[in-house]
């Protein structure tokens, strides 16, 4: 009994010791970084401008948190090659609208949904003097759904959290080794990763809650078999920077069948060779610049080749229609997608005492992705939107965003539900009518409370729900929080 309240009140005294006690410096390295876009700040980061040091691993990320330093214990793990990052994220979303009457079981309603998350990082210079070598390692754990099933849209989810962490304690997203080689300008990575993590990936995305932009842009994974968080695959990923501001990167990722389904993988750390179909092989280039006046900016074009057999969406064996001929469906053993994003710091606000530029300022990103139109529901997607951070002298954390996405159907999907509906059958990807496009919108507002404490009202527009014109327009108000624990 007493060694349970000496163990209770030590954790008191140290996470209050962790909040009260001074900054150290390198806390304020990033703001709001989500354990699951870790992979994508060292991609946005230009080469160094001078060697890595005292070790030759990348430096990791390090969040304002809430307990970042309780009696220096983070300081001195960070000093001896351990980064550890834990975060909590809840999206929030109720319907305003009501939904469409007799289509559907549908109804007006909210939901909630999160994540927990864990980020090991370990460098293994500091700790073992093997030089450039680091694993990273996450498990995270999911709940709740998302608002948008309610009234009938399944394209474009409400949370970027709706599903796939297995609705266990702990699922595991990635676990790899990285070894850095050059002073940084290659960098070699194995194990279990998520494509998506490093390739068509900005930290930005999840500045907004919808799942069109967060995590990635919605159409790189129409498929199924590009994995992204909260799910991990088999892979191998090179990256080389040639010159200081530019970056080429290619992969090998083993795709597997159900690897976001709870029935195949659901704890995440199923290794066995059962499930895997095929490959994908994705190849990204950028380049990161720096506007006159220090203004950063990053722009990555890139394509992947997937070895997955894929069905037709249209037609059957023979190339005729086979909502028609009922016969099997035509089986592709080559797909492709590609993409073009870009984002670019327009202006800044204002400057500190030295003269130097601050965080804040407007920032502008865009993108556009196409899927190979024989097999994917989304043909292409182009987004668009605006951050503006540290818009108020007094609030200079603060976010203003605003972002749209728009989706156009493939016109095999089309062509397929139009003539499924003529004969009365059930139509493909939960649609209740012809899908054919559709846009979705979102405005933030980003409230630092405090230290690692994001708070974020927001408002969406879902125009054809679904990308189907029978379902009613609908405008959710919702409530995202994030906090940044260690």
């Amino acid at each position: 009994m007493v060694l349970s309240h000496f163990f209770r009140w030590s954790l008191a005294v140290a996470c209050l010791a962790g909040m009260s006690a001074p900054m150290p410096g390198w806390a304020a390295d990033d703001d709001d970084e989500e354990t699951g876009s870790e992979p994508s700040y060292q991609i946005n980061d230009p080469f160094p401008d001078r060697p890595l040091q005292p070790t030759s691993v990348p430096a990791f990320g390090q969040p304002k948190a809430v307990f970042y330093n309780p009696f220096g214990l983070t300081d001195w793990l960070r000093r001896h090659g351990i980064g550890l990052l834990l975060d909590n994220i809840n999206e929030y979303a109720a319907a305003v609208t009501t939904p469409t009457r007799h289509v559907g079981d549908y109804r007006q309603g909210s939901s909630n949904a999160g994540q927990y998350a864990l980020s090991l990082n370990v460098d293994w210079e500091r700790i073992a003097h093997i030089r450039g070598f680091a694993t990273h390692m996450v498990v995270t754990g999911r709940y709740g759904t998302p608002a948008n099933r309610m009234f009938g849209d399944w394209l474009n989810h409400s949370s970027e959290i709706y599903g796939g962490g297995g609705n266990v304690v702990v699922h595991l997203v990635m676990a790899y080794g990285e070894e850095t080689l050059y002073g940084g300008k290659l960098s070699i990575a194995a194990g279990r990763m998520a494509e998506l993590s490093d390739f068509v990936a900005s930290p930005l995305f999840c500045t907004f809650q919808i799942n069109a932009i967060c995590g990635r842009p919605r159409a790189a994974a129409d498929t199924g078999y590009a994995s992204t968080f909260p799910a991990g695959n088999w892979g191998l990923r090179v990256r080389g920077r040639p010159l200081p501001q530019s970056y080429i990167q290619l992969g090998l990722y083993l795709t597997e069948e159900g690897m976001f389904a709870y029935s195949m993988n659901r704890s995440g750390f199923k290794f066995n060779s059962a499930y895997i179909n095929g490959v994908r092989m994705p190849l990204e280039l950028g380049w990161e610049p720096r506007a006159p006046g220090h203004l950063p900016g990053h722009y990555k074009i890139g394509a992947a080749l997937t070895t997955t057999p894929l069905s037709d969406i249209h037609e059957d064996q023979y190339g005729q229609p086979y909502a028609v001929t009922g016969l099997n469906q035509r089986q592709h053993r080559a797909s492709y997608n590609a993409w073009v994003l870009m984002d670019q710091k327009i202006t800044t606000y204002r400057k500190d005492k030295t003269g130097q530029d601050t965080d804040s300022g407007l920032t502008a990103l865009w993108g556009f992705l196409y899927n190979d139109g024989r097999v994917a529901l989304r043909h292409w997607q182009v987004y668009g939107g605006l951050i503006s951070r540290g818009t108020f002298a007094s609030r200079p954390e603060d976010t203003i965003a605003l972002a749209f996405s728009y989706t156009a159907m493939s016109p095999g999907v089309q062509r397929t539900e139009e003539l499924l509906r003529a004969r009365g059958e059930v139509l493909p990807y939960r649609a209740t009518g012809i899908q054919r496009h559709a846009v979705v919108m979102e405005a933030n507002y980003g409230w630092h409370a405090w230290r690692g404490i994001l708070m974020q009202p927001m408002v969406e527009l879902f125009v054809r729900p679904n990308g189907q014109g029978n379902l009613k327009d609908a405008v959710l108000l919702g409530f995202k929080s994030h906090v940044e624990f260690l």
